[in-house]
């Protein structure tokens, strides 16, 4: 094994012990029961975006450097329009409902 693939297993190591951590989280905050909706919420929102940034970072290895910025704007916009096209069928949705009561 050369260090090419020592350094990547690595990388695939760190993201899956961080994923696993970050899904553990809000389970275990449910469990307690400690926090009110609102902060469980939140929390649950912050590892949600945390993780999201694990997994295009060691999984995806889509960093800030020069020549992965054109990946990260593609799934940015991917993302982007995927959001306007839920977002606006659940407005359309929405209205007929408000219409129809």
């Amino acid at each position: 094994m050369n260090q090419e693939e020592a350094r990547e297993r690595h990388s695939y190591i760190i993201g899956l012990v961080m994923a696993v951590v970050l899904s553990a989280i809000p389970f275990g905050l449910l469990m307690a029961g400690t926090l009110s909706r609102g902060a469980f919420l939140w929390c649950v929102a912050l590892c949600a975006v945390v993780q999201v940034v694990a997994h295009f970072r060691y999984f995806l290895h889509i960093d800030l450097q020069r020549s992965h910025r054109d990946d990260l704007q593609l799934i940015l916009f991917s993302t982007l329009i995927v959001l306007l096209m839920v977002g606006g069928t659940l407005w359309v949705i929405g209205n007929e409902k408000a219409m129809m009561m």
